[in-house]
């Protein structure tokens, strides 16, 4: 059955539906049948393409999801919804609160607002452990807001942060500041995080193949909804999603480096944006890399960034080889998709703009002034 974005309304579905009842579908419905054991339809995203695909989730997977989740965690304990319940955070801080046998706390509709956060986490009950899902945009402006909005967060048993890459200087500070933040990773096709702080959920796997992440565990979706791809495949006796990220594990730990499909070939050379990103933090905060098209680089690579800076400046927090942009581009806020996750192509389409007023060939040399003359 379709369902609504009322949270209330929600979770009694999610809750009918993981004791067998008709499927929940959010969204548009799925132009296949859906099969008999699946208990939710959600879209993805759309990282790549700016549509999102079906995905098929059975109760099994949600759950699997949940307890795994309440297993890292202090146990069972009262969620408070600040996410959207349209998307897999969102609907997994319903189903971990239809699993605690505990009613989640919920966050008023409307724009994100830390003070209103921190009165709903200081006015929920102490029954039990606390735990809030935010993605790292939130966490960001509730450190900005500082004082009561930032204390407030450190009476969570934890804070799970995904959807996006967390900077390390906003990481540092929370957990400074005492706030007990748990990076987490995942997506829609494994019931949401699957990995926390770099490390695999009880019964989750990762592994490294040319690169690439995989995942596998009972959390898995039974597939995709539409008559794509199904990047699915069984191996040794398991069954592996193959992701669209890349990675490496060291001494254990997951460290992804971006989508595959993000990477940006500049000069020859192949640059994970989300690489620089990080390093562009200390010095502009949140950005968006991207590749603006160019005759003679392929793509020039340009900070989409919401404070005024050179491009001397960053090219010096990054280093001034091939992985430092060579422009900049200021904007009042960064585009945003889904549960406040970077959008690149709304960023792209932002910087050519700027960058690339006709004629596009006289704008061009004038942005590369002190950069470098070729890839080092």
């Amino acid at each position: 059955m379709s369902a609504t974005a009322n949270p209330v309304a929600l979770r009694a579905s999610l809750k009918a539906a993981l004791d067998g009842a008709a499927p929940v579908v959010l969204g548009a419905s799925p132009s296949v049948a859906v099969p008999d054991d699946v208990a939710l339809v959600l879209r993805t995203s759309g990282s790549s393409t700016g549509v999102g695909r079906p995905v098929a989730l059975t109760a099994r997977a949600l759950l699997a999801s949940a307890d795994a989740t309440h297993e890292r965690l202090a146990g069972p304990g009262r969620w408070v919804l600040a996410l959207p319940p349209t998307h897999v955070a969102g609907v997994q801080v319903l189903v971990r609160s239809v699993r605690a046998g505990l009613d989640p706390v919920l966050v008023p509709p409307g724009p994100f607002d830390p003070h209103l956060l921190a009165d709903v986490l200081l006015g929920a009950p102490a029954d039990a452990p606390l735990y809030l899902s935010l993605v790292p945009t939130q966490l960001h402006r509730a450190l900005a807001a500082g004082g009561h909005a930032l204390d407030a967060l450190t009476r969570c048993s934890a804070v799970l942060l995904g959807g996006a890459a967390t900077g390390v200087v906003d990481l540092a500070r929370a957990r400074d500041a005492g706030v007990p933040v748990v990076t987490t990773y995942g997506m829609t096709e494994t019931s949401g995080g699957c990995v926390y702080d770099g490390v695999p959920l009880p019964a989750a796997q990762v592994r490294i193949r040319e690169g690439r992440v995989l995942l596998s565990g009972p959390m898995l979706a039974h597939g995709y909804l539409d008559s794509g791809p199904q990047p699915f495949e069984h191996e040794d006796g398991r069954r592996w999603f193959v992701t669209a990220d890349a990675g490496e594990l060291i001494d254990g730990r997951l460290h992804v480096h971006g989508r595959v499909d993000d990477v940006i070939v500049t000069g020859g050379v192949k640059v994970h944006p989300a690489h620089v990103e990080r390093l562009l933090e200390p010095v502009v905060g949140e950005a968006i890399v991207v590749g603006v098209p160019d005759p003679e680089w392929g793509a020039v690579l340009t900070a989409v960034v919401t404070r005024e800076v050179s491009v001397a400046e960053v090219r010096d927090a990054v280093g001034h080889g091939p992985t430092a942009p060579r422009a900049v581009v200021a904007v009042a806020d960064l585009p945003t998709r889904g549960p406040g996750k970077p959008d690149r192509r709304a960023a792209l389409s932002l910087a050519t703009a700027t960058l690339l007023p006709p004629p596009a060939v006289t704008q061009v040399p004038h942005i590369r002034k002190g950069g470098d003359s070729g890839p080092t």
